[in-house]
């Protein structure tokens, strides 16, 4: 049996297009024939030009966004340190050591208001240039992926970058890890607009530039690979991930040029957890315990935040409430000035992580405090619309509730030998990886970051019971729940598609009819019974036997034509056209990509010829028959 390809240029044949015999007359009808599918919705992308690009020149894209990403960061963080030093130190100086604290502020009291006026600039900035800049940025990048093919305007990178070093410097209580990466992720997308290629691989690029972001910042290229594969790509196999990794090795590099290579907290080595501490069964009960503490904290975070910025909402005018809420930071890290000596929670807040590392604060009340106060701190400053991120306040959190805790299990038992820091190292990966669910992230971040491997075992089960009791109490993290509230779910996890390697023969549906496109309606009906099965139609040829149409029974052609009305028509009057033919092997990732670059309503397995003899037509793949195929692939995975 010969085959007709309905869009005249051949059969497809195992993946490969072959010369097909084709009736000029039979596929001019098949062209004109109306398919059954709507029009599809306008495209956001459409202006772009897409073609898919070799990986090497990929990777070589990805090579230049890790090293315009790791300049990036260095920019940014002089930008802060500049803010900073103008509003607290009246110097005009990039040199910060955001591990130090700040000396007091000459303003005195007057301090309150810096924190307002670099709000009013950053509100300026994101309502007149970028509103995307707006926030702690991952969820928006996150949404650029999923629902806007990767699109990002190149003005966010820029608004981003001034509008963050303007916050943080000023004073709002949040981290540098969220812009760096939105302003990745805006370089990335930039490049894959630049660069005609595939919406797939823009999207490698916009999650290869959130990697390089996290990476150059904390010096954690393991830590960056992995938040890029767990949060960002919808996809992971070679393709993606070579790029990936090229980008965030790059940008570390770059970022240890000007930094170094020293981890970004340091934990003096008589302090470290060593390995027999790590693996007493006493030691790993109690980091369990601080797993399920930090993860109800995670939640209560979650629901803080999103509780707060949906209070701020209702107060009129965007500069009113930006006020208001940084006068409340303000006044927050100056009564902690003016009653504790040092402002705490102010910006980045890796002064009081690397003074509790330090054992320089180990009082279990006031490190619980602090907890408490950059909790609100941050919920205050983000849900006001300040523009940062939340990691950085989240190892702050989970440092002091972490040493926190460690101090009332001495406290309550004088003879434990437990380490506060090793209990705060444990306590910021359990915060960062129950509160964003990037578990894999988390426990490498927190390991490159203080380098000390023993933690390794305590940080997965502290982590792991984190992200449970997180999930029990905040279906949500902290980055969907946000998006979530926009009506843009995201996936929580990662599956293979195991249906797209199935063969065709696998998905065809194999009770069809063969009939001639002349065989009337009514004798199709009689012939097929109450169900009206699908049919192949065929066309006598001088070579044999060709195929020369489909037709397509569902539920609304059953309804029509399924009446005495219909019996004068013959089967090629209602054929549903255009369809494609594939082979038996043929998977049905192929499948699918042909009939829709083909806009098929059906494919036509068709088998070899016996010896002598004519093709066989073995069975149709419709669209149900695919989407039996994926509601089968994802019955095996828990709900």
């Amino acid at each position: 049996m010969k085959v007709l390809d309905p869009e005249g240029d051949g059969e497809q044949m195992d993946g490969k297009t072959t010369e097909g015999h084709v009736d000029p007359s039979v596929a001019n009808a098949a062209v004109a024939q109306p398919s059954h599918r709507p029009p599809p919705a306008p495209d956001p992308a459409e202006e772009l030009e897409e073609r898919r690009i070799a990986l090497p020149l990929l990777c070589c894209c990805a090579v230049l966004i890790g090293v315009v990403t790791g300049i990036g960061a260095v920019v940014f963080r002089d930008l802060i340190g500049l803010v900073h030093n103008l509003f607290f130190l009246q110097t005009f100086s990039v040199d910060y050591d955001a591990s130090a604290f700040t000396p007091r502020d000459p303003w005195g009291p007057l301090v309150i208001l810096v924190p307002v006026v670099g709000g009013l600039g950053v509100t300026w900035l994101v309502s007149n240039f970028a509103p995307e800049a707006k926030g702690h940025g991952v969820p928006e990048v996150m949404d650029a992926i999923y629902y806007k093919r990767g699109l990002i305007r190149p003005a966010v990178a820029v608004v981003k970058s001034f509008a963050s070093a303007l916050a943080i410097g000023s004073g709002a209580a949040v981290g540098r890890e969220g812009p760096i990466i939105q302003i990745g992720s805006a370089l990335g997308s930039t490049l894959g607009q630049i660069v005609p290629m595939l919406t797939g691989q823009r999207i490698v690029l916009v999650a290869a530039g959130a990697g390089a972001g996290i990476a150059s910042t904390f010096n954690t290229p393991i830590g960056g690979v992995l938040f890029a594969t767990e949060l960002m790509l919808p996809e992971v196999s070679v393709d993606t991930f070579l790029p990936v990794a090229l980008a965030t090795g790059t940008a570390t590099y770059v970022g240890r040029l000007f930094f170094g290579t020293a981890p970004a907290f340091i934990v003096p080595p008589d302090l470290m957890l060593t390995g027999a501490h790590a693996a007493t069964l006493k030691a790993l009960m109690l980091y369990a315990v601080l797993g399920a503490i930090t993860g109800a904290a995670a939640a209560l975070f979650v629901r803080t935040l999103h509780w707060l910025e949906d209070l701020f909402d209702r107060i009129d005018g965007r500069y009113a409430r930006h006020a208001l809420g940084m006068a409340i930071v303000g006044a927050l890290f100056y009564g902690l000035h003016l009653f504790a000596g040092h402002y705490y929670v102010e910006g980045v807040g890796y002064s009081t992580i690397q003074a509790v590392l330090g054992r320089q604060l180990d009082g279990a009340i006031f490190l619980l405090f602090l907890f408490a106060a950059k909790l609100v701190a941050t919920s205050v400053s983000l849900g006001s619309g300040s523009s940062g991120g939340i990691f950085s306040p989240s190892l702050f959190m989970g440092t002091a509730l972490g040493a926190g805790f460690a101090a009332l299990v001495r406290a309550a038992d004088p003879s434990a030998d437990i380490s506060l820091s090793a209990f705060a190292m444990v306590g910021m990966g359990a915060m960062v990886g129950g509160g964003t669910g990037a578990a894999m992230t988390a426990i490498a971040m927190i390991f490159e970051m203080t380098r000390d491997y023993d933690i390794v075992l305590p940080m997965i089960i502290a982590v792991a019971v984190a992200l449970g009791t997180r999930r029990l109490l905040s279906r949500e993290n902290m980055y969907t729940a946000k998006l979530v509230g926009r009506g843009h779910p995201i996936p929580k996890a990662l599956h293979a598609n195991m249906f797209l390697v199935r063969s065709a023969t696998e998905l065809m549906d194999r009770d069809v009819l063969v009939l001639d496109e002349a065989t009337p309606f009514k004798a199709y009906r009689a012939e097929a019974g109450p169900d009206l099965r699908h049919a192949i139609l065929t066309r006598g040829i001088d070579q044999g036997v060709l195929v020369s149409g489909v037709l397509h029974v569902d539920a609304t052609l059953a309804l029509v034509l399924g009446t005495t009305a219909a019996d004068a028509l013959t089967l090629q009057a209602i054929a549903v056209t255009p369809f494609v033919i594939v082979r038996p092997k043929m998977v049905a990732f192929d499948v699918i990509t042909t009939m829709e670059r083909r806009r098929a309503e059906a494919a036509v397995v068709v088998g070899p010829p016996p010896p002598g003899g004519p093709d066989q037509v073995l069975g149709i793949i419709t669209h149900e028959s695919i989407a039996s195929a994926v509601a089968a692939s994802i019955r095996i995975y828990p709900r």
